[in-house]
């Protein structure tokens, strides 16, 4: 395991964004923090977040300068080209990218499949294909009989029927892509823009509870747990704001870490213990109440 690797496995997941509004040395990250280089915390930051904009994508009509400089292509002074070109002429398409000063061909070829421009006339430009895909894929739209309107529509539910009918492997050599290429676009085009936290589990929640003022002590409800941390876990109940469930909490034996109860994503029965509505602070227990 390398050095980046092995602090990127150090640090909490809730502290992993942060480090684009304060500076690395001050994040907190608690006892692991003395055990880590300056540089190595801020290398193992930054491959976190390279690593979530490769997965989701960045919007490219609102995306910060520090945000855009971890697209692929793109570094610190072409982020605030493309910020600056954004202010004055604003942005609709891909396409306006090669506009943007000193942004060439090649920093587009790496850069175009990682942003997106949502509200883009081209359906295309709001998902993850990229402009060199246009092609195979308003192709493969139109032998399967759709249009681009029916990707921002979300009408292509049996895309992978009719695909899987005319034959994914003849589909791929009349379109000139491979088959995993092909895939991949069908699978964009079905839900452009796709976020894999809405892959999550989602937690069954009280009609009669929707905000942190309906809450109180006793209270039994289902969360999502959204965050591991070294003293408990973070879960969504609904409310706007998470619950702590402290370690304390969560088993009636010793454990020494949270992971060894929950896991991001899981659904759990929780009840609430105290609420501090100022504060906006709830806390939480797994351990269900003594009749």
């Amino acid at each position: 395991m390398t050095s980046a690797c092995a602090a990127r496995s150090a640090l909490p997941a809730g502290c992993r964004i942060l480090w684009r509004k304060i500076d690395p040395k001050a994040i907190g990250v608690g006892q692991y923090q003395h055990d880590l280089k300056e540089s190595q915390l801020e290398e193992a930051l930054d491959g976190v977040v390279e690593g979530c904009v490769n997965s989701v994508g960045v919007e490219l009509s609102t995306a910060s300068p520090s945000l855009l400089s971890h697209v692929a292509g793109i570094g610190p002074a072409l982020a605030k080209n493309i910020v600056a070109y954004r202010e004055e002429n604003g942005i609709t398409s891909r396409a306006q990218l090669k506009k943007v000063p000193k942004l060439g061909p090649k920093a587009f070829e790496q850069c175009a499949g990682f942003l997106r421009v949502r509200d883009s006339k081209n359906a295309l430009d709001a998902t993850a294909v990229h402009p060199e895909s246009y092609a195979a894929a308003k192709a493969l739209l139109e032998k399967l009989g759709y249009q681009l309107s029916d990707v921002k529509a979300g009408n292509l539910k049996d895309l992978n029927v009719r695909m899987e009918e005319l034959g994914v492997k003849k589909l791929a050599e009349e379109l000139g892509v491979g088959e995993p290429t092909l895939k991949d676009i069908a699978r964009e085009l079905q839900k452009p823009g796709r976020d894999p936290r809405d892959d999550l589990p989602k937690p069954v929640l009280r009609t009669d509870v929707l905000a942190i003022e309906d809450l109180a002590p006793g209270m039994e409800l289902m969360g999502t747990v959204r965050n591991v941390i070294d003293f408990g876990a973070f879960v969504d109940i609904g409310v706007h704001q998470d619950g702590l469930v402290h370690i304390s909490r969560m088993a009636n034996r010793f454990i020494k870490h949270p992971a060894e109860v929950v896991k991001v994503g899981d659904v759990i029965k929780v009840w609430v213990v105290e609420v501090d509505a100022k504060k906006k602070r709830i806390a939480l227990t797994m351990l269900p109440p003594k009749a």
